[in-house]
């Protein structure tokens, strides 16, 4: 019995120890290799190597005008160029990997550990940023929760995740502090007495001002996703998610370039005596040149919003084909013409050539074209060829546009 004991237990023993050494010479390897990269669920690293890159993977701003990212080997610098109109500065962010050293000479620079674990927004056009992102989940805090049409932000409200903490003139600073978040984005229009940049950096926040709406294209608007992506570390996701944007949008407008009717088009309506008709060099423009249409005021150079009076567009739109983006409160042709009689002067009421893009409005007011819309830029242009040039997307139903019925 004792023999038959012996000679079955030292093979077993001999092939305990030897596993016991394979794995252990196989478990250190592994660690040589990663000590530099390795990271730890928070994405901090733990063994800091100045000699390793830790964004391999980088963003290219192709479109944006007001972004600029420059790389560095465990940090990257954000600069914003044109916050809001005729700025006087620009703003700049020092994105530092957590587990490595903050780099010297950025003392006026607001300097921030990523990848941050929690966000308050103040603006809805970024929430479809952290639902394209994959990280809703770290979103604590946002403007009003009415006004919210991102399907995943409005799960989070439903299960009282979201603190409410107020726009962007009237920020409840205190409620800010105590969820304490990495950061909050939001953005300024250069009126000390409304943004709430200074406001909010005073009071010790990691603040990101976004300015995506000073953009002049759609897709410079859309990829501001990309400043979202930064603070997350998803630079590698971001790059193949804008490139799909981009791509589809693209292919989208190259449907509609080769057409040889052009529908005249002018846009927006009267408000307090004035009709402010986007410039010939703004977004709007360039969504309605990519769509084949004539828009009547895209012999103009600005990027901006012209201000004009009722008699100036009448003169030039009188006989326009169609009539879009109209007030936000018009859902149907009785609406438009009680706001003022005088509309009915125009071709396209007459014939009912009027599209408004409030087709996906909230209880509440909030409406996804100034929502999603600018993360979609492709299925905003779709709609609009879908509405001057119908056969060239058969298949495409409205989704941003309806139009105004009797």
């Amino acid at each position: 019995m004792n023999l038959r004991k012996v000679s079955y237990s030292k093979p077993i023993t001999f092939f305990c120890q030897f596993f016991l050494i394979a794995t252990l010479i196989i478990a250190c390897h592994s660690t040589k290799i990663n000590t530099s990269t390795q990271t730890t669920n928070n994405g901090c690293v733990q063994n800091y190597d100045l000699n390793t890159d830790y964004f391999p993977k980088k963003i290219k701003i192709t479109h944006a005008t007001g972004l600029v990212v420059e790389y560095h080997k465990h940090y990257k610098v954000v600069t914003i160029k044109n916050p809001w109109q005729n700025a006087k500065k620009t703003f700049q962010y020092v994105l530092v990997q957590c587990g490595t050293p903050t780099p010297q000479g950025f003392n006026q620079t607001q300097v921030i550990t990523v990848p941050i674990n929690s966000i308050v927004s103040l603006s809805t056009t970024h929430l479809p940023h952290l639902a394209k992102l994959g990280v809703v989940d770290k979103l604590i805090g946002i403007s009003n929760s009415k006004q919210v049409n991102t399907p995943d932000v409005v799960e989070r409200i439903k299960a009282g995740k979201l603190a409410q903490v107020g726009d962007n003139s009237n920020v409840d600073i205190e409620k800010i502090l105590e969820l304490n978040p990495d950061l909050v984005t939001t953005f300024g229009i250069g009126n000390s007495q409304t943004d709430s940049y200074a406001k909010l950096t005073e009071a010790g926040l990691k603040v990101g001002i976004n300015s995506e709406y000073m953009e002049d294209t759609p897709l410079g608007r859309s990829e501001w996703l990309k400043f979202t992506a930064l603070f997350f570390n998803k630079d590698e996701q971001v790059e193949k998610i804008f490139s799909e944007i981009a791509n589809k949008y693209e292919r989208v407008a190259q449907k509609a370039k080769s057409v040889k009717n052009r529908p005249t088009v002018f846009v927006g309506f009267n408000f307090k005596g004035t009709w402010y008709m986007p410039g010939g060099k703004s977004y709007v423009a360039k969504y309605l040149a990519d769509s084949g249409a004539n828009y009547l005021w895209s012999d103009d150079k600005s990027s901006g919003s012209l201000p004009l009076s009722f008699e100036v567009v009448l003169e030039r739109a009188a006989n326009a084909d169609y009539w879009s983006n109209l007030s936000q409160y018009w859902k149907n042709l009785k609406d438009l013409v009680v706001e003022d009689n005088s509309y009915n002067d125009f071709k396209a009421v007459k014939t009912g050539n009027l599209y408004n893009n409030n087709a996906r409005v909230n209880e509440s007011g909030g409406n996804d074209y100034l929502e999603g819309g600018i993360s979609n830029p492709d299925m905003v242009l779709s709609d609009l060829i879908k509405i001057l040039h119908p056969e060239i997307l058969y298949n495409h139903k409205l989704f941003y546009y309806h139009k105004l019925s009797e």
